[in-house]
């Protein structure tokens, strides 16, 4: 079988297009059988739980995992629709021996996953996924199958997310209630579309349930923790006080004030930080992020006493130096945060509620709270690769990093890295102020005037410029993700001028290896606009 060749796990457990590989029956069912027979001997009973988003895909990677894990005699508890974290937790409080979720978490319909957690509730560290690896490559599952009157038998817990309910009402302080609270949950038509209403429902707050109506279609489709403008809308609308949404396994969460202001992963943990400390509740003061944190989240810390420690991207890596260290608080820019002492992995319903308990302690607004970030200026972009080539291969791109650190110093800083699970290059570029873009467009428009301005291309051939210019507008605000592959396709973004924006620019122009002939900015648009026109042009 090809698994024996190709790598499963990425960074976050198996991912990819369903019904293709990994992400198919046949690699579910000896993943099954591999997890069934690595967990046969760890603490608990010989059960393992199975749990699963809304895709449509679900039904065809549970059965194959389910079919599996009995075939191993090892029996499955079966949850149907719950969150990531409640998978963890169902998983630890039925003394079962691992956990098994599929979901691709925030990715799109067509995508779909496979995400592992031990009997503590933890998600594997590589060394145990890579056993599970080699435990499939190495042709010996079937030989190790139960005999016809040993195998597994499936059980279906009825009552998986009323237990998850009590568990997540339970992290909120027993003296608060949300009575007198509009808030407006957004679902993404995910596995929370039961659990997070009905939790801040009963805990007394006038619910406002959107993207709750999940057909196994449109999941993370225009709504949920991605697309977090919509949650900001109906709060608008509605005259609520905070908007809440998940992504399609519920284990990250984007939230907004009255006004629609989003508050994202970063404003969370400080607000949660800041409040943790005030209660002496933080641990050697100091808290995890990513190499992904905005550097404003660092500062805030900084200047309030508070150590802000760095991993690679992923929940499971914050966690991982989380339970090294003994800390309580870590987590994500993208909204997965981990409350130690609450859970074993990252919860949106349960970040939502910590955030809601310091704004009544305090008895402050969300607005009020989130002002205690400065957010430096930040592009986020995803650029599609053909392949992902080591960064130090590719030549313009590390020219252009070199160049954009020089020019942004301490003030700023630029991260490259390509995704765990699709063919895409992240890059984030961020810097102190927008003040500080306003030379850099002169600066590269004098550097393509220099290279490609008298009609020739950069190449050492040296030949005319035969094909013609294109050019468009592009607007995008600050900090708002977008795809660059979309770049060369539509008319129009809206891309905010920022120095920051800029530098993406030059990276995009590398990897795309398309030769910039100019780029100016438009006068057309008043100074005081909150976005510009600019207009870039290339070869064809």
């Amino acid at each position: 079988m090809t698994t024996k060749r190709r790598k499963l796990f990425g960074t976050d457990g198996v991912r990819g297009i369903a019904n293709r590989f990994p992400v198919e029956s046949a690699v579910a069912t000896s993943l099954g059988q591999a997890v069934a027979t690595i967990f046969k001997d760890a603490p608990g009973l010989n059960r393992i739980v199975l749990g699963k988003d809304t895709r449509l895909s679900g039904y065809v990677i549970e059965s194959a995992l389910l079919a599996g894990i009995c075939s191993m005699g090892v029996d499955v508890m079966l949850t149907g629709p719950l969150p990531s974290p409640g998978i963890a937790f169902i998983a630890q409080s039925m003394r079962a021996q691992a956990g098994v979720m599929v979901s691709a978490s925030h990715n799109p319909l067509e995508y779909n996953g496979i995400k592992l957690f031990d009997n503590k509730g933890f998600k594997l560290p590589d060394a145990l996924e890579h056993e599970i690896e080699k435990l499939i490559a190495s042709g010996t599952l079937d030989a190790l199958r139960a005999a016809p009157c040993e195998m597994g038998k499936a059980y279906r817990i009825d009552d998986a997310a009323g237990r998850y309910i009590q568990y997540l009402k339970g992290t909120f302080p027993s003296q608060l209630t949300l009575e007198g609270l509009k808030i407006v949950v957004d679902c993404a038509n995910g596995a929370g579309y039961k659990v997070a209403p009905a939790v801040f429902r009963e805990l007394g707050a006038e619910v406002i349930a959107t993207a709750v109506s999940p057909n196994g279609l449109n999941i993370n489709c225009e709504c949920g923790a991605l697309h977090p403008g919509r949650m900001a809308r109906i709060v608008r609308e509605q005259q609520a006080h905070v908007g809440i949404a998940l992504d399609g396994d519920a284990d990250r969460v984007m939230m907004c004030d009255a006004s629609g202001n989003i508050v994202d992963g970063d404003a969370i943990m400080a607000i949660c930080a800041l409040d943790l400390k005030q209660r002496d509740a933080l641990p050697k003061q100091t808290v995890v992020g990513t190499t992904m944190s905005n550097l404003g989240l660092e500062v805030t810390l900084k200047e309030r006493g508070i150590t802000l420690l760095r991993t690679d991207v992923g929940d499971r890596y914050v966690i991982e130096v989380m339970r090294r260290e003994g800390l309580a608080l870590g987590g994500e820019p993208s909204g997965h945060i981990i409350f130690m002492r609450q859970t074993t992995s990252g919860d949106g319903t349960l970040a939502a509620l910590q955030v809601l308990a310091a704004m009544l302690s305090q008895g402050k607004t969300l607005a009020e709270m989130r002002g205690v970030v400065t957010v430096f200026p930040q592009v986020l972009l995803n650029i599609t690769v053909r392949e992902k080539k080591p960064l130090a291969e590719v030549g313009r791109v590390q020219r252009a990093i070199s160049d954009a650190e020089k020019t942004l110093g301490k003030h700023g800083r630029v991260l490259v890295r390509y995704s765990g699970t699709e063919n895409i290059a992240r890059v984030m570029v961020e810097a102190k102020t927008i003040s500080r873009s306003h030379g850099l467009p002169r600066v590269l428009l004098r550097r393509s005037r220099k290279n490609w301005g008298d009609g020739r291309c950069c190449k050492p051939c040296a030949r005319p410029l035969k094909r013609p210019l294109r050019s468009f507008p592009v607007e995008e605000n600050s900090r708002r993700q977008m795809s660059l592959r979309h770049l060369a396709k539509s008319s129009s973004h809206s891309w905010q001028p920022t120095c920051t924006s800029v530098w993406c620019a030059i990276l995009w122009i590398g990897w795309q290896r398309r030769p910039l002939v100019s780029m100016s900015w438009s006068r057309s648009i008043p100074r005081n606009s909150s976005s510009r026109s600019f207009t870039m042009n290339w070869l064809r």
